[in-house]
């Protein structure tokens, strides 16, 4: 059979054929043919297209809707194929997202998560709720036990590389049995990073205090302080207004951290979604560099374009707060866990009423519970009294009597960590170096038989003893002295 060959840029003459009745119905489906064809074409363009939508400069900085394209076809095909983003708990008018903050490769416990708060959105009204979660909160860990929460991502960073935001994720929505779609995870490097990118943050600071146990690098510490007022800060000063733990003036508790935190954030959100912020393309391009080395998540980028256009919208003038603490009144109390560590746990012996308070916390006629001890359960009321003594009324002071630089640093800040008060740290003298066997001195006897438990298990069962030596004779306001010897095990 002879080829035909069809030439679309000229116009042919026409052929006729005598007696040949027309055939319009060969012309229809040719140019029915030719449609497909198009739509197909303009298909795989607009698909194209869409994959390369993934930059902030495709997006206008006021709306942040994605920019219209020009050109007839083009506005055509994004008029067909746009489809707007819905985000999970949308149809049921809340969004949840949790938010984890870790201290990341190069810092102790890199994976283990500082910061964990769900942040929930009500799109009806455009309310916002910050929900802190403290990080020794004790929760049931599928195939470890009761650990603290902050564990959870540790443990799936250790499954899987990347899986721990995931992780922790699952064991967050566990425990509060309530849905969580989304989460972030970022290390401390991004969020001081993004600060300075977006040329600090403003944050009012309610009360001044002064840490003197800031950890630095090499297993050391510095004093911060914080003046009470309005301040800008850059990323490093912004870093440690969240991360201090050991400030005065009540901002020593994991309520008055949580509350910085939560500050901050609302800092940070205004100041990404600032003008000046938006219509800078380098900054934005500097802050999606940073998030991409620094950041995980399981939203696409679609989803995050959304939660941020909703984030315009948010009311921030009056944000539903839950923090999650051990005071005279929060929903949490002091325990110690199978294996010697400081805990916390319900009051009420269980969740139930912690996510309560969080399924109402959009609700304004909605009254969550008191505690007290004497309210509780009778066997909850043991526990509190039992494993909640004063660490803080009793003084410690640790000697490290080994060649091991560091040694006496690394245990203060691991006993920072279980809430014991050391008041210094020392070498002991030269001529007893090295130790070969570390002891707990008792310069007191009538220290908390728990708090002496709660440290020997801390310190590897160190030996306990009330015999002071003869260089230690002259230690003046100390409690204890503990002499860190070669046996010490890290």
């Amino acid at each position: 059979m002879e080829d035909r060959h069809i030439n679309f840029l000229r116009t042919p003459l026409p052929v006729v054929h005598e007696n040949t009745p027309k055939k319009p119905r060969k012309k229809k489906w040719l140019f029915l043919f030719i449609i497909v064809l198009c739509i197909v074409g303009i298909s795989g363009y607009v698909h194209a297209q869409r994959n390369k939508l993934d930059s902030p400069l495709d997006y206008d900085p006021v709306t942040l809707e994605p920019k219209k394209p020009e050109g007839l076809l083009k506005k055509l095909s994004y008029l067909v194929f746009k489809r707007d983003t819905t985000l999970q708990g949308e149809q049921h008018d809340r969004i949840n997202v949790l938010l984890l903050g870790m201290g990341g490769l190069g810092h102790d416990g890199p994976f283990l998560t500082d910061t964990i708060m769900i942040a929930s959105i009500q799109p009806s009204t455009n309310q916002i709720a910050l929900i802190s979660i403290p990080r020794d909160l004790g929760v049931e860990i599928p195939n470890h036990g009761v650990y603290k929460v902050n564990h959870a991502n540790h443990f799936g960073e250790m499954e899987k590389s990347d899986w721990g935001g995931a992780y922790a994720t699952e064991v967050i929505t566990q425990t509060f049995n309530i849905k969580i779609p989304y989460y972030i995870r970022v290390d401390f490097t991004a969020f001081a990073e993004i600060v300075d990118e977006v040329g600090g943050v403003r944050v009012e600071i309610d009360r001044p205090f002064t840490d003197y146990m800031y950890p630095t690098a090499n297993d050391l510490y510095q004093t911060v302080s914080f003046a009470q007022g309005s301040q800008t800060m850059d990323g490093n000063t912004a870093l440690k207004f969240a991360r201090s733990r050991h400030g005065n003036n009540g901002e020593g508790s994991d309520f008055a951290r949580a509350a910085r935190q939560q500050k901050l954030m609302l800092a940070l959100k205004e100041k990404m979604l600032s003008f000046s912020t938006l219509t800078n393309p380098v900054r934005i391009k500097h802050v999606i560099d940073t998030l991409e080395r620094h950041m995980t998540t399981n939203m696409d980028f679609e989803e995050i374009m959304t939660l941020v256009r909703m984030g315009k919208q948010l009311d921030t003038h009056e944000i539903r707060h839950i923090v999650l603490d051990n005071g005279p009144q929060g929903f949490l109390m002091n325990a110690t866990g199978d294996n010697g560590a400081y805990l916390l746990l319900p009051k009420s012996g269980n969740f139930s009423d912690i996510n309560e308070a969080i399924d109402n916390v959009f609700e304004a006629d909605y009254v969550a519970p008191v505690y007290n001890y004497e309210n509780s359960p009778t066997h909850e009321t043991t526990i509190a009294k039992d494993t909640g003594p004063d660490y803080d009324g009793v003084s410690i002071e640790i000697q490290n009597a080994t060649w091991r630089p560091g040694l006496a640093a690394r245990v203060k800040q691991m006993l920072f960590d279980e809430h014991f008060f050391v008041e210094n740290i020392a070498n002991a003298p030269i001529d007893i170096k090295p130790l070969g066997q570390s002891t707990l001195y008792l310069l007191r006897d009538d220290i908390d038989s728990l708090i002496i438990s709660d440290l020997q298990k801390n310190l590897s069962n160190i030996n306990i003893s009330t015999d002071t030596p003869d260089y230690l004779q002259n230690t003046a306001n100390t409690d204890i002295i503990i002499v860190l010897g070669d046996d010490f095990v890290e």
